[in-house]
């Protein structure tokens, strides 16, 4: 029989498993077997109602969703998307445009990307799902309205058919370049223009092939035409399902002169689709109370009337946070062969009473006060066997949980009767191991958020310009770069360029980062380079593209080379690993912004992430900036040389040392298997050769090495 204890000993912290952080619930399912059905109960309730009502009567409304940072905003809205998916087509905003002139095509951008989502359940993606659901395509009976196969058969073959069919049925509302967007609309229908539709719809900036398969003339370029198309949208949907477009991260917004958020764009656009009659929008606004309280007198008291409804979240009860307990341990309990009468053992309801005398907290608190007596409970059981079995005897000093905060020391000093101080005694030991522990459970985040971006994004071109600019100018932040300055280039293309001082050198270098595919783009870029160069603004200038530069014949091809072939001038050909890494900090970064990032139990600031990556060094793997001189350049993997290429398994080493230390003992078969889930390429011979290598290398060890390998633990070794 196993008992729970032994259970406990060998498996990971339950809590440890938990994403704190928040996220985008169309690249992070969320496990509905962990929702606590009664948390934020109301809070659903009255947002279906709103929901209801919207589908009645198709007008659209706005709801404020306030709460204090780790009250569960991010969770509910999943939560929301999860249940509500069947009677809603939903889209997920992030507020990080990067400036309040681009705030209309990052929605854009950001709906369209949601919409070609495919729901759980569905065949199809939302905006599909969305297109059959159109007055045009669908027919009356006595409760709804349901598709009319007959009518989406004869004109899915005609494009002319269709357009003309659409704008009669929607001939009194006034669509804005009708021809071209039912036109792109019917191209959504056609396998092979489908792609090419959606990067339309997008915004993306299309090469001219790709424009001519659509027989559009230009693309979605302005603020105008973003905000139009999304109208489009509003317009035609009268008898479709809602769509719910959920703001979240309003911490991420540009920043003002004077330091507050540039809230009120995204309040300028919630007026536009209440006063010019989008139908059929519910708008949800998720915001941290802080953060609303701060900067509600900064919005204008007309748009303030766009907001329809104001839910504040709740504290949790005492029940509900026994209950979140219950669903993190469940899997604890269902492996052990005899049942515990207390489900969420080792825990106890004592410990949420003392810690929160007044019978109420938020899920995150809960959630960090389990992960610490877990840990404590679990430490127990190895200091308990210590005394009473040889082979069990290990060093625990490591084991006890991080209680000093690196940034915030407090020595209290007695004076001697004499009245002198007697020296100042620090334990600088307890606080290297703490920051090391902190750096484990830092770089452990780093590669879980690192793999959800891979599979986020699988092409560059997905990211637009702008974007990646952004990531690398926040990155250059982050590692203390000097002379930071965004819009190198003049004109149309600024946002996609920017300057900054190479360590140890004063003058400037330029970079430009584009991805647009239209050669005609590529060439106005080429020419606003080229005036960067004759007014010596920079001392070399990088080119950063993936995508073709053009044939020799073309103009912008031409210009390109004589900037860029033979000179002090780099054109640097980015993998999309390097995008990878920006991506990863950037999310971390946005979290931090909005108080929920949260590593060793405890909020991490902007600034103690910046310093976490500049002490990990771990963006100095990212090739583009060793390519930039950012960071030096990275020894090349032994495994790789003589054209040998073996899977570099040092992420992997790294990740089994990083786990030990958060964990402080483990079982070894769990350790293989959390590698295993990590990186699932990696063969489980090659994993168990790592753990070998760590222990000759007497960073870990196995705390009784004659038992079977299914009852081995591991622990780790200090060195004192």
């Amino acid at each position: 029989m196993v008992s729970i204890d032994e259970i406990i000993k060998r498996e990971v912290n339950p809590f440890d498993l938990i994403n704190l952080k928040p996220m985008n619930f169309w690249s992070e399912k969320q496990d509905a077997t962990l929702t606590v059905e009664s948390i934020h109960q109301e809070a659903i309730i009255e947002i279906e109602e709103l929901l209801d009502l919207v589908a009645t009567d198709h007008r659209s409304r706005t709801i404020l969703l306030v709460g204090d940072s780790g009250s569960g905003k991010s969770y509910l809205l999943g939560r929301l998307q999860r249940t509500l998916n069947p009677k809603a087509f939903f889209a997920y905003i992030l507020c990080n445009w990067v400036e309040s002139s681009n705030t209309w095509r990052h929605i854009l951008r950001s709906t369209v990307d949601s919409l070609i989502q495919v729901p759980e359940g569905e065949q199809e993606s939302q905006l599909i799902l969305w297109l059959k659901s159109l007055s045009a395509f669908t027919k009356s009976n006595l409760k709804k309205r349901i598709f009319n196969d007959g009518i989406w058969q004869l004109l899915q073959s005609d494009r002319q058919k269709f357009i003309k069919h659409l704008k009669n049925t929607y001939k009194q509302t006034s669509i804005y370049n009708p021809d071209i967007f039912f036109g792109v609309l019917h191209d959504l229908i056609n396998p092979e223009l489908y792609d090419s539709a959606c990067e339309w719809l997008r915004g993306d900036d299309l090469n001219e092939e790709s424009m001519q398969a659509l027989k559009v003339t230009s693309c979605i370029d302005t603020e105008d035409k973003a905000k139009n198309i999304l109208a489009n949208f509003g317009k035609i949907a009268t008898d479709t399902q809602p769509i719910i477009l959920c703001f979240e991260n309003l911490e991420t917004l540009p920043k003002l002169v004077d330091g507050f958020l540039d809230i009120q764009p995204l309040f300028d656009v919630n007026t536009t689709i209440h006063g010019e009659g989008l139908k059929n929008f519910l708008v949800i606004i998720s915001v941290v109370t802080n953060t609303w309280k701060r900067h509600s007198d900064k919005i204008q008291q007309s748009d303030k009337a766009g907001i329809y409804r104001v839910i504040q979240l709740k504290y949790i009860t005492l029940e509900q946070a026994e209950a979140l307990w219950n669903y993190q341990l469940k899997p604890i309990h269902q492996q052990a062969d005899s049942q515990i009468n207390s489900p969420i053992f080792p825990l106890n309801r004592q410990v949420l009473e003392q810690s929160y005398p007044g019978g109420k907290t938020m899920p995150r608190n809960a959630l960090l006060l389990g992960r610490n007596e877990y840990q404590k409970y679990k430490i127990s059981l190895i200091n308990s066997k210590k005394a009473g079995s040889p082979n069990l005897a290990t060093d625990t000093s490591s084991l006890k949980l991080p209680t000093v905060d690196p940034n915030k020391i407090t020595v209290t000093i007695a004076k001697k009767s004499d009245g002198t101080k007697p020296p100042i005694i620090i334990n600088s030991t307890q606080l290297t191991e703490d920051n090391e522990r902190i750096q484990a459970e830092f770089q452990l985040l780093w590669q879980r958020e690192y793999k959800k971006n891979q599979e986020k994004n699988s092409k560059i071109s997905l990211i637009s310009s702008t974007d990646l600019i952004r990531m690398l100018q926040e990155t250059l932040v982050a590692l203390q770069i000097q002379g930071i300055k965004l819009k190198l280039l003049s004109g149309k293309y600024a946002s996609y360029s920017l300057s900054y001082q190479q360590p140890g050198k004063r003058e400037p270098i330029g970079v430009v980062w584009t991805e647009d595919s239209n050669m005609t783009s590529f060439f106005n870029i080429m020419n606003a380079c080229q005036k960067v160069i004759q007014q010596n603004l920079c001392q070399s200038l990088y080119l950063i593209r993936i995508g073709g530069v053009g044939t020799a014949k073309l103009a912008g091809n031409q210009m390109y080379s004589q900037i860029f072939t033979g000179t002090k001038h780099i054109h640097i050909k980015p993998n999309l690993s390097s995008v990878h890494y920006l991506a990863t900090y950037q999310s971390l970064m946005n979290s931090a912004l909005s108080q929920e990032l949260v590593v060793a139990g405890k909020t991490i600031t902007l600034q103690k992430l910046q310093s976490l990556i500049r002490e990990s060094e771990i963006l100095h793997k990212c090739t583009l900036l060793q390519d930039l001189g950012i960071v030096a350049k990275q020894e090349a993997d032994k495994n790789n040389e003589n054209g040998n290429a073996k899977q570099d398994l040092r992420p992997v080493k790294e990740f089994l040392l990083n786990l030990v230390k958060t964990q402080g003992f483990m079982g070894v078969p769990t350790l293989i298997k959390e590698a295993g889930s990590q990186f699932p390429s990696v063969k489980q011979t090659d994993t168990q050769h790592l753990i070998d290598l760590l222990c000759q290398e007497k960073k870990v060890k196995i705390i009784d090495p004659k038992a079977k390998l299914q009852d081995q633990l591991i622990s780790l070794v200090t060195n004192r």
